[in-house]
């Protein structure tokens, strides 16, 4: 079964009178000036951890909103678990969010003036989850994340790499089947970017559960088994680990970078 499905998806956005960018709704309108994807289609299989590349504007960050239920294509169709979302009423889509899909972001946005794990259970809050389950959920997650210690601290009293952790816990405290990350790494040193990475992988190869996650770094995209490389939003190139050994895919996620540098450099 596929977890998420995007068949001839596309993307356009015009400006307004003011030159804000609005989203188009449907192909016929004119003042289309900007295509964001141009007809991608792409399936990944559950439990596939997959790893989206390109360079600034390609697309990426669009094709996750797609997937992340936050925006919706102008065109063709996107399944996630089965379900064509933009089909769905929107609190309809908020439920499906909740029970499918976990987010881990850049930059963690947790609430300053609760506990770590106040913000930790908040999703659980929110959906009536009652405070016996909450505290089982947190607890289980807390300790394969090793945040145990911070729990009882506020969000300025911890490191960036604990903050991250603590917005990985949150992303999984509903048990989402879909983990979309967009740079979880962006802000950490390479000693904490290990540890997220080797839990995502964890994740991924344990729990088998499904990982979607945007990147610039090479290193970081090694950890994947599939990478999309996406320019002009279009999807110009797969690369497939098949069973090759982590450094092998980042030598050859590095070659086919380097080629596409050169492609720039020899316009």
């Amino acid at each position: 079964m596929y977890a998420i499905e995007a068949k001839n998806v596309t993307k356009k956005y015009y400006r307004n009178f003011q030159g804000i960018k609005i989203p188009a709704i449907h192909d016929k309108q004119e003042e289309y000036v900007t295509t964001a994807l141009n007809s991608v289609s792409l399936n990944i299989k559950d439990g596939e951890f997959v790893v989206i590349m390109g360079p600034s504007g390609a697309g990426k960050s669009t094709f996750l909103n797609m997937i992340s239920t936050v925006d919706f294509q102008t065109s063709g169709v996107v399944k996630i678990n089965g379900q064509n979302i933009k089909k769905m009423s929107e609190n309809s889509i908020s439920e499906f969010r909740y029970n499918n899909l976990g987010f881990i972001f850049q930059n963690c946005n947790t609430l300053s003036n609760l506990t770590i794990k106040e913000n930790i259970v908040l999703p659980l809050t929110l959906a009536g989850t009652s405070i016996e389950e909450a505290n089982k959920r947190v607890k289980n997650i807390s300790r394969r994340l090793d945040i145990n210690d911070i729990l009882e601290k506020y969000p300025d009293e911890c490191s960036g790499g604990q903050i991250q952790r603590v917005s990985a816990a949150r992303a999984l405290i509903n048990n989402p089947s879909i983990i979309i990350a967009d740079e979880p790494t962006g802000n950490l040193d390479s000693k904490n970017s290990y540890e997220l990475l080797s839990f995502l992988k964890e994740l991924n190869e344990k729990d088998k559960k499904t990982i979607v996650m945007v990147t610039h770094d090479a290193i970081v995209a090694s950890y994947s088994n599939r990478i999309i490389y996406i320019r002009d939003g279009i999807i110009e190139k797969e690369l497939i680990r098949n069973g090759k050994e982590q450094k092998e895919f980042f030598y050859e996620i590095i070659e086919y970078i380097s080629k596409e540098s050169g492609y720039f450099f020899n316009k």
